[in-house]
């Protein structure tokens, strides 16, 4: 098993590992260098073409729209266009394909958060804002950079959003979802389970998605093993006599579950939030029609 030491530091790009007593390993590989440089430049070229012919194609429509426009509305424009190209876009197509894209697509890799889950709007959000300046501004090389020296071969986005870029297996098929089983949903609706480490998380994701492929044996020993690492972290503890992978599967689904809701409680916040800003105040009266 991984220490804590090995999970902490970012030096070297080494696969995350479980070792059980039969020597069954489980990975998290980690993306190459080499993957995600060439992932990055495949996004980083398209969205470059697409930013330059819509440019160019703005500027030839604008000239017969808009006769000898003023230098600051071009620019205003140009502008614009920009951030949607080096925003708005990487931002849509990762968070639209949960951490893909078109050149992770033909690397075989996808971006997730660092206990394995999907990232989500904030994660992108700050991935895509970081590369406004370590790609775009600073042609890339501090991004190539910090993906060379980190273990996981993290840009400085993904240093500062928690995510990292792992390899899918291709050819796979996608694993079922993780639910709650019906006789643990009472113990997992009060169980405090935010103490869980991320890496663990992570290792008992991989360990439920691939222990329909392990040996029956090695299997049980490592749901074991796992569901008494896990253990310590959850308070109260599972009811006696729980199945090991039943717990496992009740603890991530809970989390995963308890974080949905939390993002659509920071959404709804903001949605308020952004209401508020357009009502008048309550001792502003509004302006009557006709006048």
């Amino acid at each position: 098993m991984v220490n804590e030491a090995a999970a902490s530091s970012e030096r070297m790009m080494t696969p995350d590992l479980m070792i059980t007593g039969e020597a069954v390993a489980l990975e998290v590989l980690p993306a190459s260098p080499g993957s995600r440089i060439l992932s990055g430049f495949i996004d980083y070229a398209l969205y470059a073409a697409g930013l330059l012919v819509s440019v160019v194609t703005g500027l030839l429509i604008g000239d017969r729209v808009i006769p000898h426009p003023s230098e600051a509305l071009v620019m205003a424009l140009v502008a614009l266009v920009a951030l949607g190209w080096m925003v708005v876009v990487p931002l849509g197509v990762e968070v639209l394909t949960r951490g893909r894209s078109a050149g992770r697509m033909v690397t075989g890799s996808r971006i997730v958060r660092d206990d394995g889950g999907a990232v989500r709007l904030r994660h992108s959000l700050v991935r895509v804002l970081v590369g406004v300046v370590e790609i775009w501004l600073l042609a890339g090389v501090p991004a190539v950079s910090a993906c060379v020296v980190t273990r996981r071969g993290k840009r400085l986005g993904d240093l500062l959003a928690g995510t990292y870029a792992v390899r899918e297996r291709s050819g796979g098929v996608d694993a079922p979802p993780i639910l709650i089983p019906p006789e643990l949903a009472a113990w997992a609706a009060d169980a405090d389970l935010r103490a869980l480490p991320g890496h663990l998380a992570l290792v008992i994701r991989t360990f439920l998605q691939r222990a329909s492929s392990m040996q029956p044996q090695a299997r049980l020993r490592l749901g074991l093993q796992l569901a008494a690492q896990a253990e310590p972290y959850v308070a109260p503890p599972p009811p006696p006599h729980t199945h090991p992978e039943r717990f496992l599967a009740a603890l991530l689904a809970a989390r995963r579950d308890r974080e949905f809701m939390l993002e659509l409680r920071d959404r709804r916040l903001e949605d308020d939030a952004r209401a508020a800003l357009r009502t008048a105040p309550f001792d502003v009266a509004a302006p009557a029609r006709g006048k």
